[in-house]
């Protein structure tokens, strides 16, 4: 039981970091960003490929990994969102803008590197191994998790505490108000869509470093996960997407355990089913939908 709940809250808490990244974007825009997912995969290769081509240690390739995506975020909202944000249908247009981008990522990493997984070289991470009672822990899961729990609680507390966090929730609230204000809203956008992409980029390579099956197509897998991490926490909501991860990931657990693998998707969603038909909001969004 002990092994089982460790593993669930390991799981969630790499679907509650790519799922922040949703929910950032969301909670300024309020669109979804379906060109996360290729993020997220971009993410794991350019660190593998760091680590392949420059022999770099896996923490060098875990930062230049997370700018580089930050910067195809920035790119990414200059491309396929800020050119629609002044027409009617802004939401729609946006939506299929963005899952056109993830396509256009994905098939520029096929064509480059094939279609076949790749893996992280052996020893690329240290291996620890603990036994506590009779949970096996590794150091790589508990750094993995340490750091996705630590960049949510840290995005909750920079939007909640500074300055630029201010100006990020104001932007999210009423753009043209934070105009008034002599906020520049571009640039809280661009800001938002880099943080957004880092973390994005940043959890495909943990969750690359876990699995070791690196793909173009890996971000399809965790795409619907993290869509029902946001709106199992409550959409725009930062800590409800901490929450709705560590939900979906023991939910997820426990599924295979007690009942089998071939239900693992079917049991986490219809838990999401069942708490939406209770709190239509979510779990964390009672006070707004949009909250950033």
């Amino acid at each position: 039981m002990e092994q089982q709940v460790f593993n669930g809250l390991f799981i969630g808490s790499i679907y509650a970091l790519f799922a922040v990244g949703y929910t950032l974007v969301f909670g300024i825009l309020d669109i979804l960003n379906l060109a996360h997912q290729a993020v997220f995969m971009l993410g794991a290769i350019v660190a593998l490929e760091l680590v392949i081509r420059a022999d770099l240690n896996i923490w060098l390739a875990l930062v230049g990994s997370i700018l580089i995506c930050g910067v195809i975020g920035i790119l990414l909202d200059r491309i396929a969102f800020r050119p629609l944000r002044v027409r009617p249908d802004t939401y729609f247009s946006s939506l299929i803008s963005s899952i056109a981008m993830g396509l256009i990522f994905e098939a520029i990493v096929l064509r480059w590197l094939g279609p076949d997984p790749r893996r992280f070289p052996f020893g690329t991470f240290p291996v620890r191994i603990w036994e506590v009672g009779d949970v096996v822990i590794t150091l790589r899961q508990l750094v993995i998790m340490g750091l996705a729990i630590a960049c949510t609680v840290g995005l909750q507390a920079f939007v909640r505490a500074t300055r630029t966090g201010m100006a990020i929730r104001t932007v999210a609230e009423n753009q043209r108000a934070a105009r008034l204000l002599g906020i520049n809203v571009d640039a809280i956008i661009a800001l938002s869509f880099f943080i957004s992409s880092a973390l994005g980029g940043m959890a495909g390579v943990l969750y690359g470093l876990e699995f070791n099956n690196i793909s173009p197509e890996m971000g399809r897998g965790i795409e619907l996960k993290g869509l029902a991490v946001i709106i199992l926490g409550g959409m725009g909501s930062i800590p409800g997407a901490l929450l709705g991860g560590l939900l979906l990931g023991l939910t997820e657990v426990f599924t295979v355990q007690w009942i089998g693998s071939s239900w693992r998707d079917a049991a986490a969603f219809t838990v999401l089913f069942v708490i939406l038909l209770v709190r239509p909001r979510g779990l964390l969004g009672q006070k707004a939908v949009r909250e950033a």
